[in-house]
């Protein structure tokens, strides 16, 4: 949030617009701009064209900051990383230009497709029209699998403690997320006790007995590399959390609801991956499989492009 400060310098009054950001390492920087002709009685009238000024100034030094953070590499590039922040800095705008209602509006606009997408992946046959209908309507359509229509409450269920910021990359609270979606779908919760073979992809997952570890050195991994992009750190930890493939059934949708933890918790914006790129994420993730990490690193780089700009964007575009 913006604030005014006053400081007192050589028995004068001085005046800055300031605003506090967190940086990629956690900690917080205060940026602020001199007010040169503030008037304290008339304060909206003297800082309405120097907010503008604040945010480019703020863009730029994250923009350095994040550059010499986070590790560079042919695809996360000093150029990449810049829109990466500019998005970053544009959705946090965008969050902060909504009122209650059409916060919770967005959230539910988001919730309603990324759960129709996330599932028809996985084979869901609900269409939008009756995602749209279970979760604002709270009830089951006639002539629809009963499975289903849990699958749709209880991702909503889950993404709703997402965007509340009530979940973390840790092991109780994969598991408490896998325990949600699952619910009355017949589908034990937790890691899986029986080895499980993935369609189409010709890998081989991890075997049952080894998936506590596994995870466990998955988790250790993402807490030591923070010095990797969030959105690339998303991609590794989703492609190697889907070779692990630790539960009995619905990796696919507690693997793609953890990239946008990821995301959410590093104050960018969410991702939705639509069924019509179905293909193309497979291919993603069996290329990560072969020990290929572009095809996955790009894949994520464009869904994410294209949630913000066809989603969050769009929806600010349309309120005007």
């Amino acid at each position: 949030m913006v604030f005014i400060s006053k400081k007192i310098i050589l028995g004068k009054a001085r005046y800055y617009l300031e605003k506090s950001i967190r940086l990629p390492n956690g900690k917080i920087k205060k940026f602020s701009i001199y007010l040169s002709n503030y008037i304290p009685n008339r304060p909206y009238e003297n800082i309405k064209n120097c907010n503008g000024l604040l945010e480019s100034k703020i863009i730029y030094e994250l923009t350095k900051i994040a550059s010499k953070y986070y590790k560079k590499n042919h695809i996360f590039d000093e150029k990449l990383i810049k829109k990466l922040e500019d998005t970053k800095i544009g959705y946090k705008s965008i969050i902060n230009k909504l009122s209650k209602k059409q916060l919770q509006d967005v959230i539910d606009r988001f919730t309603v497709n990324f759960t129709y997408e996330s599932n028809a992946i996985e084979g869901n046959s609900l269409t939008l029209k009756d995602v749209t209908m279970v979760l604002h309507e709270k009830k089951a359509i006639k002539g629809k699998d009963l499975r289903e229509i849990y699958e749709t409450f209880n991702t909503r269920e889950v993404i709703e403690l997402v965007f509340n910021n009530k979940l973390k990359i840790n092991e109780k609270d994969i598991i408490k997320m896998h325990q949600i979606l699952v619910k009355n779908t017949g589908v034990s919760f937790g890691y899986k006790t029986i080895p499980n073979f993935l369609l189409g992809r010709n890998v081989q997952t991890t075997p049952p007995e080894k998936v506590a570890d596994e995870m466990g050195k998955l988790i250790d991994w993402y807490n030591k590399n923070k010095d990797i992009h969030p959105l690339e750190r998303a991609a590794i930890f989703h492609g190697r959390f889907e070779k692990i493939h630790p539960f009995e059934d619905g990796n696919g949708r507690v693997g793609r609801i953890i990239v946008n933890i990821i995301l959410l918790n590093h104050y960018y914006c969410p991702l939705i991956i639509r069924k019509t790129h179905r293909l193309s994420y497979f291919n993603a993730l069996e290329s990560f499989d072969n020990n290929h990490k572009d095809k996955l690193d790009r894949f994520f780089v464009e869904r994410y492009k294209e949630t913000y700009e066809k989603f969050f964007v769009i929806y600010l575009k349309y309120l005007k």
